[in-house]
């Protein structure tokens, strides 16, 4: 039964794949011939025309994160599997897909300009100002829970914590033997690897980088400040690009799993419409998987990196609607560990970082990987997601600030200073006390991930409101195809995050999250607001 939905669903991602976004491709009149910011720009540090595949495994790893892994169990233990499944499935076909590939094509018809300046061209200065400032926030959220699940998971694998250190230390050989001595991309990457596995099976077996959780934190920000200053094929691009390798072989693993291990469904189809923990089905099931159905993080690395690097815009079908498309396998993969657990055991307890952990070591087993090689691989490859999304996090603040403040390109003091202000906030949230509504201690990630769920994908409501603009502009002819999964995801995030206020307000919880949620409720109506303005206001083509 699992392999028979398993191979429905991937069927159906790949016929969305195959039609819906080459439909997507011929309204957007792609032509080959167009020329690329990233050889226009070409400024070898942010603006570097780069080979498909190696900028698929930075859009790829930089797009996931853990959102397709958290949130696709905690709904799932939550509502079900099948609510999860459909959203997923449907989500990234007509949502996701045609967010993320739309923001990039749009910016990269752009010169390679983020969303939010996108914005400023198409509806006005005020609106760009708010959606930068939304923006550079949202980014903060993610830079501080991945930060602080990372750390966490770091001080207590140290197996895991080597890999990755090991994984770091091997893209800047490989970027330094790549574009500066110009060794052949297949070679590079076959001894890149090569270093990488002899070096995870030792640390495997010798375990020596033990350090607590507070040193992780502080030696992952300064990591995110040298991903962010040093020039993109330097660093990110490789590491992006190597860790894209471990991605692949864990989506290959989960396949296999999912198809070939004959596993039963444990957990039911359908648990309730409401959750205690949760909220109701409807919208919060629209929140809480973000990742994997549609992310509004997406259209900052579709527009923040992606775009300055892409060689021709003919593949940005591959890398934008592509890469949506391998998240939502992730995503299918979590699930299926969610399917694996009996209702009402402990297993269904655990955090989500562990039940996706033991899912995959189940999956693994089927190739004759061990249980506990298989569990350590599986938070290796969290790490990994989060590693690759904390970098371009911080990297994409880093450009928003420089818009903010109006500087853009102007020496290395600039880069330093807008990445040292934007990791202000995270270090702030990752270092003092924080206690939740009862008085108990809790980490950072648990206050702000419902804020940043609701953040995030208000923030792709915001952006799919764009594209319609965009597209009405430019006389694009599938507006009804945009504007409805852009008025879809307003209404379910506008209603959850009234609701998470509300929800505050009745327990007296005047918390960080209360008021935040309040200043993004007010932001949000008044971007709104200015985009349906900006709807009716008689055409007059703005050039970029």
């Amino acid at each position: 039964m699992m392999a028979l939905i398993s191979l429905i669903s991937f069927l159906a991602l790949y016929l969305g794949y195959r039609f819906y976004s080459g439909f997507l491709e011929k309204s957007y009149k792609v032509n080959p011939a167009e020329i690329m910011p990233s050889a226009e720009f070409n400024d070898k540090v942010d603006y570097v025309p780069t080979n498909k595949f190696v900028l698929l495994g930075h859009h790829f790893s930089s797009i996931s994160g853990a959102g397709p892994i958290v949130g696709p169990i905690i709904a799932g233990i939550a509502f079900g599997w099948l609510p999860a499944l459909l959203w997923i499935v449907l989500g990234t076909i007509f949502i996701g897909g045609l967010h993320d590939y739309s923001s990039l094509i749009i910016s990269i018809r752009h010169k390679g300009k983020s969303i939010a300046e996108i914005a400023n061209l198409y509806i006005n200065k005020r609106t760009y100002k708010i959606f930068l400032v939304f923006i550079w926030l949202a980014l903060m959220y993610v830079v501080a829970v991945f930060a602080d699940i990372t750390a966490f998971t770091f001080s207590r694998e140290p197996a895991v914590s080597q890999i990755s250190v090991l994984y770091i230390l091997i893209a800047f050989a490989s970027g330094i033997s790549i574009y500066r001595y110009k060794v052949k991309l297949s070679f590079a990457t076959i001894i890149a690897l090569l270093v990488i596995f002899i070096g995870g099976v030792l640390s495997l077996k010798f375990s020596f980088l033990v350090l607590g959780k507070s040193s992780w934190i502080f030696i992952l920000l300064i990591y995110c400040v040298l991903a962010s200053v040093l020039p993109v094929w330097l660093l990110l691009q490789p590491r992006d690009y190597l860790s894209s390798y471990l991605l692949y072989v864990s989506v290959a693993l989960g396949v296999i799993g999912l198809f070939f291990g004959n596993f039963n469904i444990s957990y039911p189809f359908f648990r309730t419409f409401s959750s205690p923990q949760i909220g109701a089905l409807f919208p919060f099931l629209f929140i809480t998987i973000a990742c994997g159905a549609v992310s509004g993080f997406h259209s900052l690395v579709a527009s923040g990196t992606t775009s300055k690097q892409i060689s021709n815009i003919k593949e940005g079908r591959f890398i934008g609607y592509g890469g949506m498309a391998l998240e939502a396998v992730v995503a299918l993969i979590a699930l299926g560990a969610v399917m694996l657990i009996a209702e009402g055991s402990s297993a269904g307890k655990m955090p989500p970082a562990m039940i996706f952990a033991s899912g995959l070591a189940k999956f693994s087993a089927v190739v004759g990987v061990s249980p506990e090689t298989g569990k350590t691989f599986g938070l290796l490859v969290i790490s990994a997601f989060m590693l690759t999304t904390l970098d371009t996090a911080t990297r994409i603040a880093r450009y928003i600030f420089q818009e903010i403040i109006g500087s853009w390109q102007k020496g290395h003091l600039l880069r330093i200073s807008a990445t040292l202000i934007s990791i202000i906030l995270p270090l702030i949230l990752l270092t003092v006390s924080i206690k939740d509504a009862s008085g108990n201690m809790i980490p950072c990630w648990k206050l702000v991930w419902p804020l940043f769920g609701i953040t995030n994908q208000l923030l792709a409501a915001l952006v799919l409101v764009i594209i319609y603009i965009w597209a009405k502009r430019e006389k694009v002819g599938i507006l009804r195809t945009i504007l409805l999964p852009a008025g879809f995801m307003l209404i379910m995030t506008v209603w959850a995050l009234f609701s998470k206020i509300t929800q505050f307000a009745s327990t007296q919880n005047y918390n960080f999250v209360f008021f935040t949620a309040v200043i993004l409720l007010i932001l949000s109506i008044w971007v709104i607001g200015e985009s349906i303005v900006s709807v009716f206001r008689p055409s007059s083509k703005d050039s970029a």
